[in-house]
């Protein structure tokens, strides 16, 4: 692995010397999110292992190239879990192609052609799966991080247990960074133990009452593990100790829904493999407040985390502006997940403020500018 590693550093002083941009690359299942792919790929799929696991200190450590079904399935076999839920995204089709340098008209040759969600992928994006609602979010689950950064610098922070920070928590700066900061290298993340038991119920009812509904259950002593509405039918999955399961099935009633099929529903809302993900149309991901009336936008939708995440799928690329004031008279923002005409951004704008902010991160991190350019926003 130092070789590997020597090599990374290298490339990324060359590349800093040169302000000639990099694209870096794991596994390649997230190449849909997000801006485009330019400057040289920089693979770190080949920096992978799992460097320590504590199954009694829900602790796990593991090099950014590691899949991310490698542990996941060292965590089974000790009853754990990523609680977040993380989507691997390795089914979707990935819009590989020879990757342009940005600002030149030379185009190098395209990486491998290979789909794999890997650890340091599955941080750099920060997306979290139907559990996130009732467990958090990737980065509440960050403990420590190690990365190099623009310099070829090769910095460490927080560390392997929750009380370890000090000052600003750059570890959780990382997640959702899209690489623009620098190149993760090895991870500690905090695990959970595996439910002891699990169930779905679903129940017929139009959009404003499932959202209501399930925010008066978030009020009470529910194990509520995840949530999904679509075309009139609320799913509820139940998450815990048995007899509180089996408790919450009995007092909210229902259609019980076969363990089977309850598992593949929620992978396929999970992995995008549901029907309502398999479209052609632009796909919007907006995060608002989990009481906001149901959005009069075209196109359908499917509501998850118990309202907090509405996706919405139509031929609405047209007018990003439209989408994004809806999502802020929800108290939150707009994402262009997949698909869809990107040139008003795939992100919702910041404020100005916080855009300085950012830009100022940036800078410190990645001086030359060198990683994945325009990838978070068009003018990083």
């Amino acid at each position: 692995m130092e070789t590997i590693l020597n090599q990374l550093i290298d490339t990324i002083r060359a590349a800093a010397a040169s302000k000639s941009p990099l694209c870096i690359r794991g596994g390649g299942s997230k190449d849909f999110y997000g801006g485009p792919l330019l400057g040289a790929p920089l693979e770190v799929g080949a920096y992978r292992g799992i460097v320590d696991y504590e199954p009694t200190e829900l602790v796990i450590t593991a090099r950014a190239g590691t899949p991310l079904a490698e542990i996941e399935s060292a965590l089974r076999d000790k009853n754990q879990m990523l609680a977040f839920e993380p989507p691997h995204f390795s089914s979707l089709p990935s819009p590989l192609a020879p990757l342009p340098h940005a600002g030149e008209g030379n185009v190098v040759p395209a990486a491998p052609v290979y789909k794999l969600a890997t650890l340091g992928g599955c941080i750099a994006a920060g997306l979290s799966g139907p559990r996130r609602a009732s467990a958090g979010a990737v980065r509440d689950f960050v403990l420590g991080v190690r990365m190099l950064d623009g310099k070829g610098d090769n910095l460490r922070f927080g560390g392997q247990v929750m009380k370890n920070v000090a000052g600003f928590d750059v570890s959780r700066l990382m997640t959702g960074s899209l690489g623009t900061l620098g190149v993760i290298l090895e991870v500690s993340l905090k695990v959970l133990p595996l439910p002891v038991a699990e169930a779905t119920l679903r129940f017929e009812k139009p959009a404003a009452d499932a959202i209501a509904t399930i925010n008066a259950w978030a009020g009470q002593p529910l194990p509520l593990g995840a949530t999904a509405w679509h075309d009139g039918v609320l799913s509820v999955r139940l998450s815990g100790a048995a007899a509180a399961v089996e408790a919450a099935a009995k007092k909210l009633g229902g259609e019980r829904i076969d363990p089977e099929q309850a598992k593949n529903f929620w992978h396929g809302i999970r992995e995008h493999d549901d029907a309502f993900f398999k479209t052609a149309q632009p796909l919007w991901r907006l995060s608002i407040k989990s009481t906001t009336p149901p959005l009069n936008l075209p196109g359908v939708q499917l509501i998850e985390w118990g309202g907090a995440l509405r996706w919405l799928a139509g031929d609405v690329d047209a007018d990003a502006a439209t989408v994004r004031a809806a999502a802020a008279f929800g108290g939150g923002h707009a994402t262009l997940f997949r698909g869809g005409d990107k040139s008003a951004g795939v992100f919702q704008p910041l404020p100005p403020a916080l855009h300085a902010i950012h830009r100022k991160l940036k800078n410190t991190f990645d001086p030359a500018g060198i990683f994945n350019p325009g990838r978070l926003y068009p003018d990083w």
